[in-house]
């Protein structure tokens, strides 16, 4: 197993992969997650009338940033020279929800995996912030990849149960 976990040396000890043998490559990944949220919040996210402002454009470039500071937060990544990140949110008023996707691309020697989970935690983090006085009972979840390509293992997809509504 730990042959698998590629950020630990012989020894067990943590070190950062060397990513200098790698060929740059176009790399791409796709994340997405969710915020629950009681129907009034919501309503309140959808009418544009919460009193911090622009919930989902104020999250939409928090997310943007989450995706460019990922080395900062996570400290084996690798900064990576981003080339774009596309974040997109769905208000799912059936499900008291709202849904964050995003993609992000590098031509780089390593994938952007990371780069996309976080961007959609800071931007649902950036909804609970903007929205909690209204809401602290608001849940994030979900939040997984959804699909990768490029480098050396090639395309991945998850499996359509793991992505139900997006």
């Amino acid at each position: 197993m730990t042959s698998l976990l590629t950020h630990f040396d012989a020894h067990g000890q943590a070190h950062m992969v060397d990513v200098s043998a790698k060929a740059e490559t176009h790399r791409v990944a796709v994340a997405a997650g969710e915020i629950c949220m009681l129907p009034a919040t919501l309503a309140l996210i959808a009418s544009g009338t919460a009193k911090k402002g622009d919930v989902l454009g104020v999250a939409r470039i928090a997310a943007i940033q989450g995706a460019k500071r990922c080395a900062d937060l996570v400290p084996l990544c690798h900064p990576l020279p981003i080339t774009r990140v596309k974040v997109e949110f769905e208000m799912d008023e059936v499900s008291s929800r709202v849904l964050c996707r995003a993609q992000v691309e590098t031509l780089g020697r390593t994938g952007v995996e990371m780069e996309a989970l976080c961007a959609v935690q800071v931007g649902l983090l950036t909804i609970y912030d903007m929205c909690k006085a209204a809401d602290r009972g608001m849940v994030i979840g979900n939040v997984r990849v959804l699909e990768k390509q490029g480098g050396k293992s090639g395309d991945w997809r998850a499996a359509e149960s793991s992505s139900p509504s997006t």
